[in-house]
């Protein structure tokens, strides 16, 4: 049906099968895999945590925190800033895929911050035919996600956020495929995320050194559909739980090590018979987002095991000389049977007076694989000086 055999999971999301598009995110289709509808709002839309492995839950804040986790600006020392990213994606397949990002911040008063994104997912452009193999249209498949999100501090080493979202998935168009006799549209959904940031000063074997911890629970919302309303697929909800430590070595030299974990929470795939029954696990067609999530912690057909199993794992280390020159690496870990993705990230950073730039290049484990050159690119810009907001005065706030 398609030009370009890589986007078949369209044409199965025209007919009820979104688990095809996880393709989108890199992964592989293993048959244990989770899959969901809308993948790319898990995918890293930043440089500087892709260059490290894609951890980012309890990094220090920047503009990208809105993604990876919002209430991280609630300590932002910038009063206005905003960031701009691109990626071209999946290269090894296609030339024209790619992911683009925008995100800024405003600082409201001690305490408080607002910010906005735009994440959009360009899947290049194909072309329908008929049963014939006749040219119909040219069409562009597409997906947006808009984001407000408000972020606060409740003490001076502790804050949570929220975040408001829109989602778009234009696939399709309005092609109506007369082989499976089902019209596509536009899939939409609103979802939200609740996410908390904490962090102290320690001595580390006599440095000053500072632990912070965050968690993200992203993408909290209704089911997608792209034809009926009775056949629609989970987002990709997601908890997020990390950590870093920062050690300065002296004014000059400073390192921070930084690990994430994450879980999706809609329900494990169960095991069928040749006919399609189940037969171990539980059928995921009629859960709601509710016992979605609060299921998909023990649902997994294989016990235990497979539940461990859907925790992929994210580590990045980071490297600053004087706060203007910074090298990173990182690695990524998802098991086999969970999309099988394994890959080691690099980048470095540069920041100087009000303007930043950050590049990140992607190295997987296995030869030809789809992620295989990803690069991505990030600009920041700071409109205004820093924040006049200090720890002192949110506990002079909190007394008063």
């Amino acid at each position: 049906m398609f030009r370009k055999s890589f986007l078949l999971f369209a044409l199965l999301v025209i007919g009820g099968k979104s688990y095809a598009q996880t393709s989108t995110s890199g992964q592989t289709n293993a048959d244990r895999a989770i899959s969901t509808s809308v993948p790319f709002l898990m995918i890293g839309p930043d440089a500087r945590s892709a260059a490290m492995g894609d951890v980012g839950v309890a990094t220090s804040s920047d503009a990208n925190a809105i993604h990876w986790n919002p209430s991280k600006l609630a300590f932002t020392e910038k009063e206005l800033s905003a960031t701009i990213s691109y990626s071209p994606w999946l290269r090894k397949l296609v030339p024209d895929m790619s992911i683009s990002y925008l995100a800024g911040y405003k600082r409201l008063n001690r305490r408080s911050v607002i910010g906005a994104s735009v994440r959009y997912f360009d899947l290049g452009e194909l072309q329908f035919t008929n049963d014939n193999g006749q040219p119909i249209q040219d069409f562009n498949p597409r997906e947006i996600a808009l984001d407000a999100t408000y972020a606060m501090q409740l003490s001076k080493t502790f804050a949570m956020g929220v975040t408001a979202r829109y989602i778009n998935s234009n696939l399709a168009g309005n092609v109506s495929n007369s082989s499976v006799q089902v019209n596509a549209s536009p899939g939409n959904s609103l979802a939200a995320d609740i996410s908390l940031y904490g962090k102290k000063e320690i001595t580390l074997s006599g440095l000053p050194s500072e632990l912070a911890y965050g968690m993200n629970l992203s993408n909290i919302g209704q089911k997608m559909t792209y034809n009926d309303a009775d056949d629609a697929d989970f987002i990709p909800t997601n908890m997020r739980l990390g950590a870093a430590l920062t050690t300065e070595l002296d004014e000059f030299n400073k390192f921070t090590f930084a690990l994430d974990f994450n879980k999706l929470l809609v329900p494990s795939p169960p095991i069928k018979d040749v006919n399609g029954e189940v037969i171990k696990g539980r059928d995921t067609e009629d859960l709601n987002l509710v016992s979605g999530i609060f299921g998909s912690f023990s649902d997994a057909p294989n016990g235990f095991s497979e539940e461990v199993q859907e925790v992929s794992v994210s580590a990045g280390v980071e490297y600053w000389y004087n706060n203007i020159f910074a090298i990173r690496g990182g690695y990524f870990y998802e098991h086999a049977d969970k999309g099988n993705r394994k890959y080691f990230t690099l980048g470095i950073g540069l920041r100087y007076n009000t303007f930043g730039i950050d590049f990140a290049y992607l190295v997987p484990q296995t030869q030809e694989h789809p992620l295989a050159d990803t690069m991505r690119f990030s600009l920041l810009f700071d409109f205004a000086k820093p924040s006049k907001a200090t720890e002192s005065d949110v506990s002079d706030t909190e007394n008063s």
